[in-house]
Order: structure tokens, then C-alpha cells, then sequence
């Protein structure tokens, strides 16, 4: 039988502490990327791929996130008696795109506990994880293009990059032998490393924020201790499904922006806008006018 993939899961429960004081009172995942937060990006790739259900794992302070995916009665009132209805059309989308749900995560013990949570929300089926602090721009939505190669290969699936040796350090890291077949774009993965010193990187692929994985993974994240940083390491979890199934990775098309730090933020920012119909053309016309 032919498994689908209908539910997404977004760990959100993260303090967003390289924003500060930015973040202090505001989720990291609702800083505004030209005028839509980050989550609601990465919501939209997830509609766009044929999700119908996703689960955001919250913690203290995340309120911001459940207001923005709810509808608001009163703004709604608002907008629609100043005629106001282009604005008012797309806040009834937001609120009528998906449906969520949401769990706490009352301890952030790491990404690994954060999608061992959604356990019961997704029940015994393959499902997505998308983190909303990256942001890919490319040909076509991300996950939709892992969304079709599910169906082709059946098992989980990490997306990765290539990234200077340089940061390397920064990531989790494939070691992985490519697959006929797919352009040079997916590789069966042999083993995945978090965070390795450049000389002892397996490769320059590094493991970036969207994964499609099957049921399984919560039975192995249920025995993965804690690892770096006293966590518990969604890498550490797929190193023990790879004992049990296979495992690949995409490497994706277009460009990613980490947005969960202070330069690619901004460089997501500049570009997103450029990119603003009724916005870009001036904005290009500024930057060309300031003394670099």
C-alpha cells in the first residue's frame, strides 16, 4: 500500500535567544520577512505540497503563533467596514488554509524530543517536519519535490544542502553515495554526523530544516538518550533508523536563507523584497542610491 504524506509537524518551541532582546517577548517564528512571519512561509510550502494537517509544537510565550493561524473576529469587523476587502480576503485565508493543531513542549530538550511529541497528533503514518527558521527559494516549494519523491521511494527523507567547509561545523552532516536515476540529487545515506570538525566532515552536505519521516522514528527516538548539548538530536535518531530501513537525502533546488540568524535574515529580507510586486522596483532604485 502506497503511504501519503498529509501531516506536517513544526517544532516552535525554541527561546529564539540569537534575537534577543528582538525575541524577548515575540516568537522568533513570527519576526516579519517583508510583511508575512516566518512560520507563515513555511505554512504556505507545506499547503502547497498537499499538506492538510500540521502540528506546531509550542512552549511558553508562543501565543503570538496560535493568534496568527486563528481567526480574528473583530480585525475581520474592521476591514470589512473600512472596505478594506483585499486585506480582509487574506487574512480569511490564513485562517482557513490548514488545519492545526498544537502541543506544548514544556522542556526544550531538542528537536529530536520536539518531533517525539507530535507522536500522537500524527499517529502511524510518514509525515513532514519543516523548521520555520529556514526559508528556500527555489523553482518550486521545497517540500512538494520531496513530497514526490516519497512516493517514488517510500522512506524517510532528509533535504540538505552544500555549504563552505568552513561552516560545516554548524550542521548536521550526510555521508551518503548518490542515486541513479535522480540528476545527482539524491543520495542513500549511509551515515549522518551533528556538528563535525571540518577535517572529519563526511562531506559538504549539511542537513538543513525539512525532513519527511515514517512512523518509526518515534520508537527510535523514544530509546535516543541525550547528545549534544544534553539534547536529544533528531540526528542521533536517524543514525539509529538507518540500522532498520533506508534512509536518503535531496539536495535541494534554489537558494536557502537561515533565517534563525541575524545575516541571512537580512539577506532574506532584501532579496524577498526585491522580489515584492509593487515594492521591488522602488526598493532596487534605494539601494542603488546608498554609498557602500
Amino acid at each position: 500500500m502506497m503511504m501519503q504524506i498529509r501531516k506536517a509537524v513544526f517544532p516552535a518551541a525554541g527561546l529564539g535567544t540569537r534575537f534577543l532582546p528582538a525575541t524577548k517577548a515575540q516568537p522568533k517564528e513570527m519576526l516579519s520577512l517583508v510583511d508575512k512571519p516566518l512560520i507563515q512561509y513555511v505554512v504556505e510550502e507545506a499547503v502547497q505540497a498537499g499538506i492538510t494537517n500540521i502540528t506546531i509544537i509550542t512552549g511558553r510565550g508562543k501565543n503570538a503563533i496560535e493568534d496568527h493561524f486563528d481567526v480574528s473576529y473583530e480585525l475581520e469587523q474592521v476591514l470589512s467596514a473600512r472596505g478594506k476587502e483585499d486585506v480582509l480576503a487574506e487574512i480569511r485565508r490564513i485562517s482557513n488554509m490548514v488545519n492545526v493543531t498544537y502541543v506544548r513542549q514544556k522542556e526544550a530538550l531538542g528537536l529530536g524530543h520536539a518531533v517525539l511529541m507530535s507522536r500522537d497528533a500524527v499517529g502511524a503514518e510518514p509525515f513532514a517536519v519543516m523548521l520555520g527558521d529556514d526559508i528556500i527559494d527555489g523553482p518550486a516549494p521545497c517540500l512538494g519535490r520531496m513530497v514526490g519523491l516519497f512516493e517514488k521511494l517510500q522512506a524517510s527523507i532528509i533535504a540538505t544542502c552544500e555549504v563552505p567547509k568552513s561552516q560545516i561545523s554548524s550542521y548536521g552532516v550526510i555521508k551518503g553515495t548518490p542515486v541513479e536515476g535522480f540528476g545527482g540529487r539524491v543520495y542513500r545515506v549511509q551515515d549522518v554526523v551533528e556538528k563535525p570538525s571540518p577535517d572529519k566532515a563526511p562531506s559538504n552536505l549539511a542537513i538543513i530544516g525539512r525532513y519527511i519521516l515514517t512512523p518509526e522514528i518515534f520508537g527510535v527516538l523514544e530509546s535516543t538518550g541525550r547528545g549534544a548539548g544534553g539534547e536529544i538530536q533528531l540526528t542521533d535518531g536517524i543514525r539509529q533508523l538507518l540500522e532498520q530501513q533506508p534512509v536518503y537525502a535531496y539536495m535541494i533546488e534554489g537558494t536557502r536563507y537561515d533565517a534563525g540568524d541575524k545575516l541571512g535574515f537580512l539577506k532574506a529580507t532584501v532579496e524577498f523584497a526585491l522580489k515584492r510586486t509593487g515594492l521591488g522596483d522602488e526598493f532596487r532604485s534605494y539601494l542603488k542610491q546608498l554609498k557602500l
